[in-house]
């Protein structure tokens, strides 16, 4: 791609706002300013942005290409063969860059077709957000997700788990730290994997100079894993105040996901989600605004993610989570940073990607309105015009609003 971007209102994902011109030559954000471009970018395509604003292309740190956001994923994988998988994620994950999504971290994916995909992008046959994998998470022995992770007990056994995740291809580490919302006999306040063995895993991970999460709700999980290292702490529905500030002591991330855990509350039983997983999300919904205030209020690091592809929470919808993160009290740009720059600290990537700045991988999204006021803009599909991955226009829309997919 060679172009220059102009007359745009232009947001950054460093907290900055302002009108000017982006220019992308090839896969690089080439030039930026304020104001009207000079005569030196005569040879680039001219694209007027009047009315448009300009974006870093969004991260979801929390994602599972395998299931679909049916009522009842848990039975969807375990019947699906691993050839209708593969088409699954195949076909999530376009739809979650056609919506401006352009890197994500699947936290985790049965029998290692995360990767898989990861080649098939690379050969050309499929498109996809830049991917961060974990393959298969780690749980204890009947831990939450056992039936579609990896169970492991002891400091050995899941440094030998870990280590399989990363010998096929792992960016990062993810580990069970409590029980869960979806997998029937296990309470989500409940601790799983112990902090030894938590920690065999996040050291094989910095190692091999990759990251780790752990998905955790109740207070003694996030603990224990905030003690074992882990880069991030996803959910954390049933954190508390203590908790919070070991995670900021530390430097853990909170991956809130509260799309989920919204989504199951809001259509529940009566959509085929099961009875017990509608309980333990109401268990969980009734602590996470107030919990996750607080964690916000008290400054822990917060990064974007939506657990896409639980009971109706949909591949490509993934920036209702801004909504609910400025329902929750963030400012819209705010919740933009935490959606961009913050996310890509996270995944140890803002050196590429995460904000508008000059060298940095041209990832760009480019929406009709104004998401400072009224951020349920991003999430309206019919605004999204372009959306550009390391330098490709893999969306672009026309004046009459047809989508041309380049």
């Amino acid at each position: 791609m060679k172009a220059l971007f102009h007359n745009a209102r232009v947001i950054d994902g460093m907290g900055g706002d302002w009108v000017g011109h982006v220019a992308v030559n090839g896969n690089l954000i080439h030039r930026i300013g304020k104001g009207e471009p000079g005569a030196d970018h005569s040879d680039f395509e001219r694209i007027d942005l009047k009315g448009m604003t300009l974006l870093p292309g969004f991260i979801d740190c929390h994602v599972h290409l395998r299931s679909d956001g049916d009522a009842d994923p848990r039975a969807q994988v375990l019947s699906d063969t691993d050839g209708l998988v593969a088409l699954r994620c195949a076909a999530n994950a376009k739809k979650t860059l056609e919506a401006g999504i352009t890197t994500i971290r699947d936290c985790g994916c049965t029998k290692h077709i995360d990767f898989a995909l990861r080649r098939a992008v690379a050969l050309g046959l499929v498109k996809a957000p830049r991917l961060i994998l974990s393959g298969e998470f780690i749980c204890m022995t009947g831990g939450h997700g056992w039936n579609v992770g990896r169970e492991a007990d002891g400091p050995d056994g899941v440094r030998r788990a870990a280590r399989d995740q990363l010998k096929a291809g792992a960016d990062n580490i993810k580990m069970i730290a409590t029980g869960g919302i979806l997998t029937p006999g296990t309470e989500i306040g409940v601790a799983q994997l112990t902090v030894e063995e938590m920690r065999a895993g996040v050291d094989e991970a910095k190692k091999a100079g990759k990251i780790s999460a752990a998905h955790a709700h109740g207070a003694q999980g996030v603990k224990n894993a905030v003690i074992a290292g882990v880069d991030s702490v996803e959910h954390a529905y049933l954190m508390d105040e203590e908790a919070a500030e070991m995670m900021i002591k530390s430097g853990t991330y909170l991956v809130a996901t509260s799309t989920a855990v919204r989504n199951v509350v809001k259509f529940g039983v009566a959509s085929g989600i099961r009875a017990d997983t509608v309980r333990k999300a109401q268990q969980g919904l009734e602590s996470h605004v107030k919990t996750f205030q607080r964690a916000w209020k008290m400054g822990v690091k917060q990064a974007m993610g939506t657990d896409s592809g639980v009971p109706m929470t949909h591949h490509g919808n993934n920036l209702d989570e801004l909504v609910y993160l400025v329902e929750m009290g963030l400012s819209p740009m705010d919740a933009i940073n935490v959606a961009t720059l913050n996310s890509a600290k996270l995944l140890k990537l803002d050196h590429l990607i995460g904000s508008i700045e000059e060298g940095k991988l041209a990832d760009i999204v480019i929406i009709d309105g104004d998401p400072l006021a009224d951020i349920r803009v991003l999430r309206d599909k019919s605004k999204l015009r372009w959306v550009i991955l390391d330098g490709d226009a893999v969306v672009r829309r026309d004046a009459a609003q047809a989508a041309v997919r380049v």
